[in-house]
Formats: C-alpha cells, sequence, structure tokens
C-alpha cells in the first residue's frame, strides 16, 4: 500500500506540527485537546487529537469498527499520558470528522455474497491512512494500539511498514482467518439489523449492542454509553450507518490476512477479554501464534469493549510493553524493528 506521496507529506509535516502545537496550547486553557484535521494522501482527510508531552514517545491509539476517538476510555489515555506517552488518537475513514469513502454503502446482497465494488476500499486503504497521519505529524516510528478493527489497521501498518512500528498491541482483535475470531450468531443478528436514522435510535442501538458485547464480568455503565453515542452522532453530523458499512466491506473485502501478520516484527502483546461477543477469543489466540514471539493477555470478564475496572491495569501492560521495546530517543527514527525471538506466550 502506498503511503502518502512524499512531497505532501514533507509539505504538511511542519504546518501539521504547528496546528498541533496550538492543540497543546489550547487544551492547557480549556483542559480538553483540541480536534485537528490533516491530509494523509489519497484524497482522503483525519481528524486527530493529540494529549501528553509533545517530546514523549508517539503511541497511536485507534478504535474499532464504526468507533470514533471520542471511545476510548479517558481512564487508559490519562494512563498512557501520565506515563510520559505522546497519546494520539483519530477518527478513522467514514467515521466522525474525517472524511469519507466515495462509494455508496454495500447492499445486504453484497455482504452475504461478498462481492463488492471496485470502488469499495479494504483494509489497505486505512492502513495507508495510518501511514499518512503518521507522515503528516513528521513521526517516523511510533507505538501502535488498536481496539478490534483498530487493531487490523496497525496489524497492517507494522506488517507492511515495519519500520513505523516500535511496538504493537492488538486489543480483542484478530487475523481474518474464517475459522476464528466469528461472531456469536446473536451479534451476526443485531449487526444485520437494518440501520436507525435518528440520533436517540441511533444511541439506543448503539446501548443495545454494547449491553450484549460488552464485559458481562464488570458492571454496565449505560449513561456513559448513551452520551458517548450521542455525541458520536453529533460528531458526525448525523447517522453512521453508510460509513461503518463501508467499513465492515473493507473488513470483509480483505479476507484472511494471516499470512501478512506472520511478517509482523514488531515486538508484539495481544490482549483479549474471555467474554468476547464481537471477536471470539480465538481471534486473540490466532494473532498471537500468528505473530512471532507475540505474548497473549486473557482478561477474565472482559467482552468487546474496555470497562472502567480493567483501564488502569490495560495502560499498565501497555505501557510496560512499549518501555520495554523501544529504547529512549528511537520516536523519530525510521528503520525496521528487530524482531521478536520465540514461540506466544500467554500471560
Amino acid at each position: 500500500v502506498a503511503t502518502a506521496a512524499a512531497s505532501a507529506a514533507a509539505a504538511t509535516t511542519g504546518a501539521a506540527a504547528d496546528a498541533e502545537a496550538a492543540g497543546t496550547e489550547a487544551s492547557a486553557v480549556t483542559g480538553a485537546p483540541t480536534e485537528q484535521i490533516v491530509d494523509v494522501g489519497g484524497g482522503m482527510q483525519l481528524c486527530f487529537v493529540a494529549e501528553g508531552d509533545p517530546t514523549g514517545e508517539p503511541l497511536l491509539l485507534l478504535a474499532g469498527l464504526g468507533q470514533q476517538l471520542n471511545v476510548g476510555p479517558a481512564e487508559l489515555r490519562d494512563g498512557l499520558v501520565e506515563r510520559g506517552f505522546r497519546v494520539i488518537r483519530c477518527d478513522n475513514r467514514d467515521v466522525g470528522r474525517s472524511g469519507r469513502g466515495s462509494c455508496p454503502p454495500p447492499t445486504p446482497l453484497q455482504f452475504l455474497t461478498r462481492r463488492f465494488a471496485t470502488a469499495q476500499y479494504d483494509l489497505g486503504a486505512m492502513f495507508a491512512d495510518t501511514i499518512g497521519l503518521l507522515d503528516a505529524l513528521g513521526i517516523g516510528r511510533a507505538h501502535l494500539v488498536g481496539m478490534s478493527m483498530g487493531a487490523m489497521i496497525v496489524q497492517g501498518v507494522a506488517a507492511r511498514e515495519p519500520g513505523r512500528a516500535l511496538s504493537l498491541t492488538s486489543i480483542m482483535s484478530t487475523t481474518g482467518a474464517p475459522r476464528v475470531g466469528r461472531p456469536a450468531p446473536s451479534t451476526w443478528l443485531r449487526l444485520a439489523a437494518p440501520p436507525v436514522q435518528t440520533r436517540e435510535a441511533q444511541a439506543e442501538r448503539v446501548v443495545g449492542m454494547m449491553r450484549h458485547i460488552g464485559s458481562s464480568g464488570f458492571a454496565f455503565e449505560e449513561d456513559a454509553v448513551r452520551a458517548l453515542a450521542l455525541e458520536a452522532f453529533d460528531r458526525s453530523g448525523g447517522p453512521a450507518a453508510a460509513g461503518v458499512a463501508r467499513q465492515r466491506a473493507a473488513i470483509m473485502k480483505s479476507g484472511d490476512r494471516s499470512a501478512e501478520v506472520a511478517r509482523i516484527l514488531a515486538p508484539t502483546l495481544v490482549i483479549h477479554g474471555d467474554r468476547d461477543r464481537m471477536v471470539n477469543p480465538s481471534g486473540g489466540r490466532a494473532t498471537a501464534a500468528a505473530i512471532p514471539g507475540a505474548r497473549l493477555r486473557v482478561m477474565t470478564g472482559m467482552g468487546h469493549d474496555l470497562p472502567r475496572g480493567v483501564c488502569a491495569q490495560l495502560a499498565a501492560e501497555i505501557a510496560a510493553h512499549a518501555e520495554n521495546a523501544a529504547p529512549t530517543g528511537t520516536a523519530a527514527t525510521t528503520g525496521s524493528a528487530a524482531p521478536a525471538a520465540g514461540a506466544p506466550a500467554q500471560i
């Protein structure tokens, strides 16, 4: 996958750095980081926020299918910022304030047959978006952390551009292999429900889905989930169904990525909940087995979400993994990460 053109990256790096600095300055006044929009190549723009020490090692945190940059729990972000990381979040293409795909959303028949329009992008386009974001921000190498579809994206970046990954943390995701990481039948039924159009209906749909796939071992915070869903509707400027459908098609169009995932050289931590109804825990086991030297951490009681009760532990484990993987001062360097040695280990 081609990254943003080198000339475009060079032209935007200084402006993006100025914008990021301005955002940091604004956050000191308002208490919240300022959202910025940058060109990432290929006619696409991504909305991002950056938090923490501008001189800290960059850590890119990508959300999953249909999720926006507002979804990552503050407890997780704050835990990483407090450990000195520069935490960068973005809306992936087709959600939030980022750019939209050019083709109509796939039809139910296209999902059933897996025969999508030529113009329908695959995960490779999202890999390129992410690399373009790093280029636009002048970041040579970063710690890559992704959740669900976001983990599929950072897996692809680490596999195709090994010099960009200081470390990789893949959370509640899979390799695309057909027999692993499958949603529960009850989850498939919810995914097949017709799209909703109103703000309240979308929030109700999100609450119902998250109650279904969330962490049964932890309290479900319905009010917080509903508030995030309402905020997401407003940030997108309306219903999210078309963009989510294109993202889902991108995953399906990409098929089995096992061979590509096996080429990842970055030190890798795989985290998966044992109660996940969206991506069966077999997906996490397959991911760890595919990547040389990857470590697998199974979280008891966690489903396909990040409940408040696990955030402190997740922040500590992600930070420890990143700190062990990257010597100080390597964040701006380009080059291949050293391959991890040994067989996958569960911790």
